[in-house]
């Protein structure tokens, strides 16, 4: 097994398993585990594992199950290095803190904390009364980060919030006579279908719906199936699109005003297209709540797709965690073009930069840029 320097590695390997599993664990957060033994001047990793899907063990379960498959004579008196604070609860599976117990773990080394409100530290008290040393805090900052979708979620009832658009050099979503296909090349469409294959929904505006008929699915699948979701006041969505038509094969919910014709809602619900009444202003529906009903169905990751006014609206709203920006060299001009993030907007130039922890990638000829706002 793998020889590491000081604990950070060990919990960075761990947060590593985590990732590889986002998608797949919702509304779970996702943890990684590696156990441990003290190994000239480092630690020698005796087994690994990582929550894999929902209702599945847990990550503490894997590399216990792991270690004992390998090295089953250094499990008592080992090391867990754990992401995220081990479950006391019984739920889909067992308490992660009497797998430990039971297995003569000595000491637990753990990133952060559960937010969970539910949880309020009781792992922790759990595994101190039962002799075990309990170490918090190493990593942390990486642990919070890769947990926010779900602290957001079990703490807010919102889901988190990634905003993707495709735009030219010039910042065009689409040209004055509404022509937007394709702006991006093959490499970035691409990435975006594994993106929509790890959300729980892909949110779209009306606008978007009747202008580019689109599917939003993911192609080909990922390990999760989002619901497409329309926001549509006026319930304009036809029966013979792409959405509608295959709503009996893909989840498909209309987000529609309270005044909204029932007999179109009707001709929607005959395709299979699930429709939901909520209050508007002015003929648009809050943002909130868009994601209280969002976050009632406890989706925890949300894509909104478009257009330039819905994304504009989440924007108003400070909505938005975390952007998927993707830039093809292209100029298109015009004043009547629409801009990816309309609505109100900001009255002044941000001093600071508004994403946090930015990348870029070069995709083709495009240029992949990802951050966060929270």
């Amino acid at each position: 097994m793998t020889i590491f320097p000081d604990a950070p590695a060990v919990l960075r390997r761990a947060l590593a398993l985590a990732a590889a599993h986002v998608g797949k664990v919702e509304p779970n957060p996702p943890v990684g585990c590696v156990l441990a033994v003290p190994y000239a001047g480092g630690w020698r990793a005796i087994g690994e594992g990582a929550h894999e899907n929902y209702g599945g063990p847990h990550a503490e379960v894997h590399a216990l199950a792991d270690a004992r498959r390998r090295n089953p004579d250094l499990v008592v008196g080992s090391t867990a290095f754990v992401t995220l604070e081990p479950c006391n609860h019984t739920g889909r599976t067992g308490p992660c803190t009497e797998a430990l117990v039971e297995a003569g773990v000595a000491r637990v080394v753990a990133a952060t904390a559960d937010p969970a409100p539910h949880t309020a530290g009781a792992g922790f008290a759990r595994l101190r009364d039962a002799g075990i040393n309990v170490e918090v805090g190493v990593c942390e900052d990486d642990a919070k980060r890769l947990i926010a979708p779900f602290a957001k979620l079990i703490t807010t009832g919102r889901p988190w919030v990634h905003a993707k658009w495709a735009m030219t050099l010039d910042g065009k979503l689409a040209t004055r006579t509404g022509h937007s296909r394709w702006i991006s090349g093959e490499p970035s469409r691409a990435l975006v279908h594994e993106i929509r294959g790890r959300m729980d929904a892909v949110v779209v505006g009306i606008g978007t719906a009747l202008a580019d008929d689109p599917l939003l699915t993911a192609r080909p699948a990922g390990p999760r199936v989002a619901t497409r979701v329309v926001v549509d006041s006026g319930a304009n969505l036809s029966p013979e699109s792409q959405l509608a038509t295959t709503a009996e094969q893909t989840p498909t919910l209309l987000l529609a005003a309270e005044d909204a014709d029932a007999g179109q809602l009707a001709r929607l619900a005959q395709r299979g297209v699930e429709a939901v009444r909520l209050p508007a202003t002015d003929g648009r529906i809050a943002v909130d709540a868009i994601l209280a009903e969002l976050g009632r169905r406890k989706m925890t990751h949300v894509l909104v797709e478009g257009g330039g006014s819905l994304l504009g609206a989440f924007r108003d709203a400070d909505a938005i965690d975390e952007v998927h920006a993707f830039v093809a060299p292209k100029l298109v001009g015009g004043t009547a073009a629409t801009t990816p993030v309309a609505g109100t907007g900001l009255e002044q130039i941000p001093e600071l930069p508004t994403l946090k922890h930015t990348t870029t990638r070069p995709l083709g000829d495009d240029i992949y840029i990802h951050g966060r706002l929270t």
